[in-house]
């Protein structure tokens, strides 16, 4: 299908829909937009769309950030937003006639604006065509399908579970049976993903009860990938909402079950398409281990796009597969990042760092940078982690969100990564939320210290 007969079909698409949902991706992965009648259709597909600058930068309750330099520094300007062209499709989950445009931003002179999540990572990529490479990509995104309503004292369990803790809550990992007893859920979740061209490769149960992942296809289009997570993440919360449940991509909503993450597979592809992490069996070539350097120096500094929120945090500890360390191991899923290289043409790395909570932007831009830099300078990547024993030279990884917080702000690497306009803005979201939390007194503390303290 050539692009005049494409942009075709999506105005009529468009102009055709009973209401249009526009929406841009904020800087915490969460969709922000607003409602559009048919006439709209041809300046989504052209001239934009006005959006305030300031909806990028919104706290994860949609406040604006006070020391952001947006809403209060320069009087809350409008930018103009265009329509993502394989985003225009239909909205299966809703009533009526009604289609989805994703959104970017740009400025009037063209340019990516610097606080719109697609182009941060846009301008990482812009960096590896300048040199000839291209990244290739494929995502595991884990989820919680679990039911709000609950009555008594929990406030979301997986249905059907009692107040027992047995019946509903028992794992079955791989199991076939878990996905049968959800399969009204997934089998529509399947037909809305292939429906928005959304490439998902398999459908497993997780190790949490109620809990699956999605293998989003292996490809060089990391930009398309990131637009296919996080309209993935929109479409199953819909479908979830249909059947009566929520689709959760919190880190760890049950304290007690399994947390859920994004890894991140990668290799890099030369102007002739092939492989260049390729070596042998045993070694990858260098370059892979160049990248691996880049991305065990950058992990510290950027765990915060990695773990952007207070609940990304409670999926680290030792012992577990979600690390605290930012070691590495051949074919080791115990380290923050595998060596997959025992087919040599298919050499690559898996990063298994990032919580299913971040913004998938934000995260392939700090993994991709963060190799891209590794190479640039021949970076060491350090001895290698064999199980669970972790060397002495692998860096500590600042597991607390204050720590993190202080790290991506003070970090030369980051800016370099984000730009420091962007850095400045997403460290300032993150302290506006930090201060949030830390006037919120839990149920835990009061039952520890109201009477004992």
């Amino acid at each position: 299908m050539d692009s005049a007969s494409s942009h075709d079909e999506r105005l009529a698409l468009l102009a055709g829909s009973e209401l249009i949902e526009a929406f841009i991706i904020d800087v915490n992965g969460v969709p922000r937009g607003k409602w559009l009648q048919r006439d709209k259709a041809a300046a989504l597909l052209s001239a934009g769309i006005a959006i305030p600058r300031s909806a990028y930068l919104l706290d994860i309750w949609g406040r604006d950030i006070f020391e952001g330099g947006i809403a209060f520094d320069t009087g809350d300007p409008d930018g103009v937003c265009v329509a993502v062209p394989h985003s225009v499709t239909r909205m299966q989950w809703a009533e009526g006639q009604a289609a989805q445009a994703l959104l970017t931003m740009r400025e009037a002179d063209g340019s990516l604006f610097y606080a719109d999540p697609r182009g941060v990572l846009t301008r990482v990529l812009e960096r590896y065509a300048a040199k000839g490479l291209t990244p290739a990509l494929g995502v595991e995104l884990e989820f919680y399908l679990v039911d709000p309503n609950r009555a008594g004292g929990q406030r979301i369990a997986p249905r059907g579970a009692d107040e027992s803790f047995w019946r509903g809550w028992q794992t079955d990992t791989m199991g076939l049976w878990e996905i049968h007893e959800y399969e009204p859920i997934l089998r529509d979740l399947l037909r809305a993903a292939s429906a928005q061209d959304i490439a998902l490769d398999t459908l497993i149960s997780e190790n949490g009860p109620g809990q699956f992942e999605v293998t989003l296809r292996y490809g060089p289009d990391a930009l398309r990938i990131a637009d296919d997570a996080v309209l993935f993440k929109r479409a199953v919360k819909q479908i979830a909402r249909q059947h009566g449940l929520c689709a959760t991509f919190m880190a760890k909503p049950f304290g007690n079950w399994s947390g859920s993450g994004m890894h991140v597979h990668m290799s890099m592809l030369d102007r002739a398409g092939a492989n260049v992490f390729s070596g042998d069996a045993v070694r990858a070539s260098d370059m892979l281990y160049h990248a691996l350097g880049g991305l065990v120096a950058a992990m510290p500094d950027t765990m915060l796009v990695l773990a952007p929120h207070a609940n990304s945090f409670r999926r680290f500890a030792p012992g577990t597969h979600a690390p605290v360390f930012g070691d590495w191991g051949h074919d080791n899923r115990l380290s923050a990042i595998r060596v997959i290289n025992a087919d040599p043409r298919a050499a690559r790395l898996e990063h298994r760092v990032a919580g299913a909570d971040c913004n998938p932007y934000l995260a392939f831009a700090a993994m991709l940078g963060a190799m891209l830099d590794g190479i640039e300078t021949g970076a060491d990547p350090g001895p290698e982690t064999v199980g669970d024993r972790t060397g002495a030279a692998a860096p500590k990884l600042p597991i607390a969100w204050s720590a993190a917080t202080d790290a991506f702000a003070a970090s030369p690497r980051a800016a370099a990564i984000f730009g420091a306009k962007f850095q400045g803005i997403f460290a300032a979201c993150k302290r506006q939320e930090i201060a949030e939390f830390r006037t919120r007194v839990s149920d835990v503390e009061y039952d520890a210290y109201l009477k004992n303290a």
